[in-house]
């Protein structure tokens, strides 16, 4: 993250493209800024106690893998843009089965959202506006496993 969105999220810099924010909103996810989601979000949309609702959200779940699907324009010089995406989490703490009652914690099981994101350039930023809700999004079977286990999908989870 220092490389890629770490000046975004730590507010040193803005980001220049509305895939960019998407990528460091996802990097805020993961590391439980939420002031840097607040921020990002569009001030039409902003909700009493988001903030609170946010750090619970973040709490219960671990954002694992990023996959940018397609961006729709979004560019420098774009007033909007849509990024549909996968993002893949797990649960924080996951305990069941055996696990639980030995007092173990268990493997994570993943899940996905996918989403096709719309953004706004205002006041000379972006800003995530929301998005739609698509279908679970079935990776290639030669790709890497969204789990980190360093395997192809097929070899992990297909």
């Amino acid at each position: 993250m220092t490389n890629c969105c770490g000046p975004y999220v730590n507010g040193t810099e803005l980001a220049p493209t509305a895939e960019a924010l998407m990528r460091s909103r996802f990097s805020a996810y993961a590391l439980g800024k939420v002031d840097y989601l607040l921020e990002t979000l569009h001030k039409s949309k902003r909700q009493r106690g988001e903030k609170l609702q946010l750090r619970r959200s973040l709490e219960q779940t671990r954002w694992v893998h990023l996959q940018v699907l397609e961006t729709v324009a979004g560019q420098v010089g774009d007033e909007r843009g849509e990024v549909e995406f996968v993002a893949v989490y797990g649960l924080a703490n996951p305990v069941s089965g055996m696990a639980g009652l030995l007092g173990q914690k268990a493997e994570p099981q993943l899940g996905q959202m996918h989403e096709r994101s719309r953004f706004v350039f205002e006041a000379g930023r972006w800003f995530y506006v929301d998005g739609d809700q698509l279908p679970d999004y079935q990776p290639q079977r030669k790709q890497p496993c969204w789990c980190g286990s360093g395997k192809k999908f097929k070899q992990c989870h297909g």
